[in-house]
C-alpha cells in the first residue's frame, strides 16, 4: 500500500490514559512584549476551538537572561483563574529542572520548590504533564525518579515526560521510576531529522512514550530557507503542499505526523491565524515517495 495512514483524531499520552489530540500548542513566547491575559486568552481560545489539547509551557518561558522567570505559566495562570472553565478543556503541560543560572538543578529538593512553584503560578491544583527540561548531569536519576514519583503520588501530577533526554538518559530515569514516563520532547522538524536515525523514535515506539516535537519548523528556518539544503527541503514540502491546497508549515507538521512513533507538533507560533491553520494538517495525506523525498532532500543524500 503507498498511501500512509492519517493520523488519529486522538491519540493516548504514553501509557497514561490521558487523551490529546496529535497536535499541540507551545508557550515559549507567550509572554513576549507587552501581552495582557485578555490577549493571551483570546489564543487559549484559538487552539481549544481548532480542537488542540495538549499545551505545553515551562517555567523558564519568558525568560530573558535576567528577569521574567516563570511569566509564560503566570500569564497562562491568570487566563485560566479568569475563565475558570477552561481548564477542564485542556491537557495542561509544564517543564523544570532549569535553574538560571546554574543552568540545571533537579535536585529533590529544587523539583519539589519547582513543581509547586509551578502550581501556583498556574492557578491549578495538577499539572497533567509535568517534564524535565534538560537533563542535570549532576542528578542522580534514583534521585530526580524520587522527586517526581512524590509529586504523582501527592497529585501534583497526573503524568510524566522528559525534553532534550538521550536515549541513555531516557533509559536511566526511567528504570528508577515508580510512575513509568509517556512522553519525549525532542527537538523534530524537516530539517532536525537525527532522532530518525539515532534511536530516539525507535525508543520512544519501544517504551511507548509519545514524541512532542519541539521547533517542528525548524525554528524558522523552513520558512525563511537560507542554505542550499533548507530550500530544498522547502521545495519538497511546498509541492506536496500546493498539491493539497495548503501552507508549507502545514505540510511540514504533517510529514512528523505520518511517522509510526505518533510525533505530536508542538505549533510555537503565538498568532491565532497561525495556530488555526496548524491543524489542517490532520487532513493532509502523504504516499511512501512523497514522504520520502522531504528525507533525502534533508539528508543533503541518497538513502542506501
Amino acid at each position: 500500500m503507498n498511501a500512509l495512514l492519517p493520523p488519529p483524531a486522538n491519540r493516548r499520552l504514553g501509557q497514561s490514559g490521558i487523551e490529546i489530540a496529535p497536535i499541540a500548542w507551545g508557550m515559549w513566547r507567550l509572554a513576549e512584549g507587552d501581552r495582557s491575559a485578555g490577549d493571551a486568552a483570546r489564543l487559549v481560545h484559538a487552539a481549544l476551538d481548532a480542537g488542540i489539547t495538549l499545551f505545553d509551557t515551562a517555567d523558564i518561558y519568558g525568560f530573558d537572561g535576567s528577569d521574567g522567570f516563570g511569566d509564560a505559566e503566570a500569564l497562562l495562570g491568570e487566563v485560566l483563574q479568569s475563565e475558570r472553565g477552561l481548564r477542564q478543556r485542556m491537557v495542561l503541560a509544564s517543564k523544570g529542572g532549569i535553574r538560571p543560572p546554574l543552568p540545571y538543578d533537579q535536585s529533590r529538593e529544587y523539583l519539589s520548590h519547582a513543581i509547586d512553584a509551578s502550581l501556583k503560578r498556574l492557578n491549578t491544583d495538577v499539572i497533567d504533564l509535568y517534564q524535565i527540561h534538560r537533563p542535570d548531569i549532576l542528578a542522580h536519576p534514583q534521585e530526580v525518579a524520587r522527586a517526581l514519583d512524590d509529586a504523582v503520588d501527592a497529585g501534583k501530577i497526573r503524568a510524566l515526560g522528559v525534553s532534550n533526554f538521550t536515549v541513555a538518559q531516557i533509559d536511566a530515569l526511567d528504570h528508577f521510576l515508580g510512575h513509568r514516563l509517556v512522553a519525549t520532547q525532542p527537538e523534530i522538524s524537516p530539517l532536525r531529522i537525527a532522532c530518525f536515525e539515532n534511536g530516539e523514535l525507535d525508543q520512544a515506539m519501544r517504551k511507548d512514550l509519545t514524541p512532542l516535537a519541539w521547533s517542528p519548523l525548524g525554528g524558522g528556518r523552513l520558512l525563511k530557507p537560507v542554505s542550499a539544503c533548507e530550500r530544498e527541503v522547502a521545495a519538497q514540502l511546498d509541492r506536496i503542499a500546493e498539491a493539497q491546497g495548503v501552507s508549507r508549515s502545514v505540510a511540514a507538521y504533517s510529514w512528523l505526523m505520518a511517522h509510526p512513533a505518533g510525533i505530536v507538533p508542538i505549533i510555537g507560533s503565538q498568532n491565532s491565524a497561525r495556530i488555526t491553520e496548524g491543524v489542517q494538517a490532520l487532513d493532509m495525506r502523504w504516499s511512501r515517495q512523497d514522504w520520502y523525498a522531504v528525507l533525502v532532500a534533508a539528508r543533503g543524500e541518497r538513502l542506501p
